[in-house]
């Protein structure tokens, strides 16, 4: 999404990296959290960090400042941005998503008016039969929740209804700030709003929402192998799908 930066450590070092005699270099001696006024500050020796536009790293929830203290605590040397994506999510939520709140939302629905789940393949009937199965569920969950999605057929776009669009975003509205920035980064990663949504609200782990949103490229690799490159992404982004369910659960969602 344009307002959110990407978690995909790969991307974060070809565009935030400097070589390593230039990394910042650890200062602190120990990382904790101490509750202050409006939430729950992360701590480096005694003094709260800030992000990258001046604002203090204030967290809602103990917990997930004591997810992104961790991350501080766990540097050596030097500070390795790429192994931080909890402090990247609260930064990009105080920094970006809070001014952007409105925009963030319209780009949420935007993806569930062309969801992945609403279009299973043509072909191979296996596929299509394991598509219509594994996304019908979810289809029927979003309905649940008032975001009825048509399915389409192959390639053909089909639009969705004002309302079931309209729904998105008021449930993404719904959000703080911090589970806005985590919703609005996974969406594009499953291609999905729904299964997204269904990640946090808790009714899929990041890891099963993960599966079901590569449904066809498991397909290919049964048939035709894994290639390495392709594996190592894949990895990736499960990796920062589950640590976006670990954010939410922080968050006390």
């Amino acid at each position: 999404m344009s307002h959110i930066p990407p978690l995909d450590p790969n991307v974060a070092a070809a565009k935030g990296f400097r070589e390593p005699g230039d990394r910042p270099k650890r200062f602190w001696k120990a990382a904790g959290v101490a509750a202050v006024e409006g939430g729950h500050a992360v701590q480096l020796d005694g003094r709260t960090p800030k992000t990258p536009a001046g604002r203090p790293l204030v967290l809602p929830t103990a917990e997930a400042a004591a997810r992104v203290a961790a991350e501080w605590d766990r540097q050596t040397e030097v500070i390795e941005p790429a192994t931080m994506p909890a402090t990247r999510l609260a930064s990009t939520a105080l920094d970006a998503v809070c001014l952007a709140r409105e925009a963030v939302a319209d780009e949420i629905a935007a993806y569930a008016g062309s969801d992945l789940i609403c279009y299973p393949a043509e072909a191979p009937t296996s596929l299509r039969t394991r598509q219509d199965a594994e996304w019908g569920r979810w289809r029927e969950w979003a309905a649940e929740h008032g975001i009825r999605l048509e399915p389409g057929s192959g390639i053909v776009h089909r639009p969705q209804s004002p309302e079931a669009l309209a729904r998105v975003k008021a449930l993404a509205l719904e959000l703080d700030d911090f589970a806005l920035t985590g919703l609005a980064s996974l969406v594009p990663m499953y291609g999905s709003a729904v299964l997204a949504l269904a990640v946090l609200k808790g009714a899929l782990t990041g890891d099963q929402a993960h599966d079901l949103s590569r449904l066809d490229e498991a397909f290919q690799e049964s048939q035709w192998g894994v290639d390495a490159e392709a594996a190592e992404r894949t990895a990736a982004m499960r990796a920062e799908a589950l640590e976006i369910d670990a954010w939410f659960r922080a968050l006390g969602l």
